[in-house]
């Protein structure tokens, strides 16, 4: 074997290697050892072909590992095969200082030429060593740093992200916040449609909208928290973030699917407010590590398989090295009958994201925080939900336009 082109997992692991898990389906007559190191070369110093300047020292230095192919079934015996393909789970490790700490040249040196063109692979995993890790700050605030700044601890947290989503002006979208604070909510976004329009600039609504929750807290006592979507093109992004920061924004939201980790990075780096993460129009690719994260469910729009929606929740909170957990966020198709099943699956360290159901309420949007707020208490408070949703008004009917879904 070539000990350049292959190693076992104990050579490799906690070393300055990035170690990456792929699927991949061949006709069973293929050799996965060769399409696997060909992977791992394409990926990396990018040819077989004997060319001037390719030496042994480049290859051990720059050059892709095979570190393991499992069969997919495992099966040992020609014999067993019975099938035209064959599938495999292969990993590759790859030299960190090809990539360092630059989020667009990793996803390259992982998906980008072989591995999304002649090799067709699904990439399922990354495994990052700790060194590594160490080029990112991760979370600023992360989970413990939002429920602090919210002063909730128990219970899950309530978003609403106002509708409708696009055409609002300031005036305007305060007049919604204003109402929608009024019911309780910890946090007020906009959507993700909506960031950096002529009609409404980030900072505009920053100072409207703050003013709607002072407002809002001199009459409940209650403050409601604005994220703002300061998305827009990479050369705006930080004079938004600096200017709504400046308008007295409390968070700063941001798809990062769009504009690309990097971005995410920087903007992270330099707010002084926690950041919410929205990977709107990329689904699973890219789920990030703002502080607090939208996530996919099977129950929305983008119904998402149940043990990846799992997954992506363990990966947002599990310990990870030093860096903080995330808060994921849950958001699509979210209303107050939902309020129990997402605590059963995900527990109470959550945000539970709420559009339609709060401004769609028949009593208006300071009833359909009020519901949403109702449904999380019961379900904290271990009651029957049924039952005890019988005795709160503003549930009672949302409840009869969302039905209660127990399992």
């Amino acid at each position: 074997m070539d000990s350049v082109m292959y190693a076992l997992p104990e050579n490799i692991r906690n070393k300055a290697f990035v170690i990456a898990s792929y699927y991949i389906k061949l006709n069973k007559g293929a050799d996965i050892l060769k399409k696997a190191s060909a992977l791992a070369v394409g990926q990396t110093i990018g040819t077989w072909i004997p060319i001037p300047g390719i030496t042994e020292e480049i290859r051990e230095k720059y050059m892709g590992k095979v570190v393991s192919v499992f069969d997919v079934p495992a099966l040992d015996l020609s014999t067993q095969v019975d099938t035209e393909d064959r599938e495999y789970i292969i990993q590759i490790a790859y030299p960190s200082v090809n990539f360092g700490g630059d989020f667009p040249l990793l996803l390259t040196s992982l998906l980008g030429n072989d591995a999304s063109t002649s090799a067709q692979v699904k990439l399922l995993d990354i495994e990052f060593p700790a060194d590594y890790v160490e080029n990112f700050s991760g979370p600023q605030y992360g989970s413990g740093g939002i429920r602090k700044l919210t002063g909730v601890s128990e219970r899950p947290l309530l978003l609403n992200m106002i509708k409708p989503c696009t055409g609002l002006t300031p005036e305007e979208g305060a007049k919604i916040f204003y109402e929608t604070a009024l019911g309780g909510v910890d946090f007020i976004k906009d959507d993700e449609l909506f960031g950096n329009p002529a009609y409404s600039k980030p900072w505009n609504r920053v100072k409207r909208y703050k003013q709607a929750a002072q407002a809002a807290y001199e009459k409940t006592g209650k403050k409601a928290l604005y994220f703002v979507n300061v998305t827009s093109g990479a050369g705006e992004i930080l004079d938004n973030v600096k200017r709504a920061e400046d308008a007295g924004a409390d968070g700063i939201m941001l798809n990062f699917a769009a504009v690309g980790y990097s971005v995410l990075k920087q903007v992270a780096e330099v707010s002084r407010v926690p950041v919410l993460g929205h990977g709107a129009g990329t689904g699973m690719h890219y789920e990030g590590t703002a502080d607090i994260v939208m996530i996919n469910t099977p129950y929305g729009g983008y119904p998402l398989q149940y043990q990846k929606y799992i997954q992506t929740i363990s990966q947002l909170t599990l310990p990870w090295y030093e860096l903080k957990p995330s808060m994921p966020s849950i958001g699509g198709g979210v209303h107050p009958g939902m309020v129990e099943k997402y605590v059963r699956e995900a527990g109470k360290d959550i945000v539970l994201a709420a559009g339609g159901a709060v401004q769609g309420h028949p009593g208006g949007a300071k009833a359909g925080a009020r519901a949403m707020r109702q449904a999380i208490e019961i379900v904290m408070e271990g009651q029957d939900f049924a039952e005890a949703a019988r005795e709160k008004e503003e549930l009672s009917e949302a409840l009869k336009c969302w039905s209660y879904v127990k399992d």
